[in-house]
């Protein structure tokens, strides 16, 4: 399919869809008149891509464990893990964040809130 059925099917800008083809995380061939053509599994792809990155991976992150996760003989499994080591640094930068706030509540009112 070309880029902009693929773009509308997917929820995404064709922009889009050329930057990711851009960085690797679609691939499309060629065809003889120049326009793209993709397979009809680059929409789910595409929709865990955006997933992925409203649960917190980088595209970066999704482009390293994508390979594995399609090679995996349990995907299901695999992406399992995954979400529990995005968990995990949440649950760090949680608690960081109510550390840090309980800090700003406590030099509220201070005569001179940056001294400790």
């Amino acid at each position: 399919m070309r880029i902009g059925e693929l773009a509308a099917k997917a929820g995404l800008s064709k922009d889009t869809v050329r930057f990711y083809e851009k960085i690797g995380l679609v691939e499309g061939r060629r065809l003889g008149n120049g326009y793209r053509d993709f397979p009809p599994e680059a929409i789910a792809w595409l929709q865990y891509v955006r997933t992925a990155q409203a649960l917190g991976f980088s595209l970066a992150q999704v482009a390293r464990h994508g390979a594995e996760l399609r090679n995996a003989p349990d995907p299901a499994h695999a992406l399992s893990a995954l979400l529990q080591e995005k968990l995990e640094v949440v649950d760090v930068r949680l608690a960081e964040l109510t550390a840090l706030r309980a800090e700003i509540a406590s030099r509220i009112g201070a005569a001179c809130p940056l001294r400790t």
